[in-house]
């Protein structure tokens, strides 16, 4: 059970992170060109950017209908500004006409604007605590913590000959001792995914390869190449190693999302855990609903399509 509310808060932290008001907050701030509708708010006020019926439309209430869009395209709420000036237009028409038709005291609509007002009080309570908790203070702690378990490390740069028994790998290895090309045995022998590229690898940290694998080629200095072949789970391989370097430790501004994320998802977790504490929770044990019967499958109306040629 705490596993399961640990991640629910999770969850939600990470949505209230993504979501609409935190986005449309730093989406406002950053934007400052004149072509930018959005911005200098401030100095010019609310202005109306329509009238519907004598109904007056505000730049806020663009934004505020922009709440539902995915975060990508908050970011760009400035170039999707006429569009979405539309929209609400569309929008606020199909409200007027459903006041007309009576429908504000309509039970279903009562049940739908009480549910909104439950999920918009839990929002903005969440809000307020996550952003009280996104001080400059706590995401620099959350960073010290994170380079702790992320410090720096060693990287290689390697190649490697995939082989499927010892025998093949270590006729390559007295190949390369005669003096042949690493790069271009690769290509020929090996039987890995990298052998059109020469067998190279990248730059890796040790703990991305298989233990034994890295074992051997961290062993290596730039430059040599493993004298004995190197079995793992997938093979047996020669590996060259080319350079090494250290790789450092993440900065702020790189891991800064992520560290927000974190910092909410311990906010949200704790203030769950916090209100279940304070709260008297009773939790009867209802008969579960009878599951309905399945369905069954209406008649084909039509034979079944050919399939469509392979292209």
């Amino acid at each position: 059970m705490l596993r399961t509310r640990t991640l629910l808060a999770a969850l939600v932290g990470v949505a209230l992170l993504a979501g609409p008001p935190l986005a449309l907050r730093d989406a406002r701030a950053q934007t400052g060109s004149a072509a930018d509708p959005t911005a200098g708010s401030e100095a010019s006020g609310d202005p109306v950017v329509a009238v519907v019926n004598g109904k007056e439309l505000h730049q806020s209430d663009v934004l505020r209908s922009a709440q539902d869009l995915p975060p990508q395209m908050q970011a760009q709420i400035g170039a999707l500004f006429p569009a979405l000036v539309e929209r609400l237009v569309d929008l606020t028409l199909l409200s007027q006409a459903g006041r007309d038709a009576g429908l504000a005291a309509d039970e279903r609509v009562e049940r739908l604007v009480a549910d909104a007002e439950e999920d918009a009080i839990r929002r903005v309570y969440l809000e307020d605590k996550i952003e009280a908790a996104l001080g400059e203070e706590e995401l620099q702690e959350a960073y010290t913590a994170y380079v702790a378990e992320n410090p720096a490390a060693e990287e290689i740069k390697a190649r490697h000959i995939l082989l499927e028994n010892e025998e093949d790998a270590a006729a390559v290895i007295e190949e390369l001792e005669q003096g042949g090309d690493f790069e271009q045995l690769a290509r020929d022998r090996s039987t890995g995914p990298s052998a059109p590229q020469g067998g190279d690898l990248g730059w890796f940290t040790q703990d991305q390869m298989v233990q034994p694998f890295s074992e051997a080629a961290f062993e290596l200095q730039p430059g040599a190449y493993t004298e004995t072949p190197v079995e793992t789970q997938f093979g047996w391989h020669v590996i060259l190693v080319e350079d090494r370097r250290e790789k450092p430790a993440p900065s702020f501004e790189e891991v800064e999302e992520e560290l927000r994320e974190q910092v909410a998802r311990g906010v949200i977790d704790e203030e769950v855990q916090r209100l279940r504490g304070e709260a008297e929770i009773e939790l009867p044990q209802p008969a579960a609903p009878a599951e309905s019967a399945p369905a069954e499958p209406a008649p084909a109306e039509t034979a079944p399509a050919e399939p469509a040629p392979a292209e």
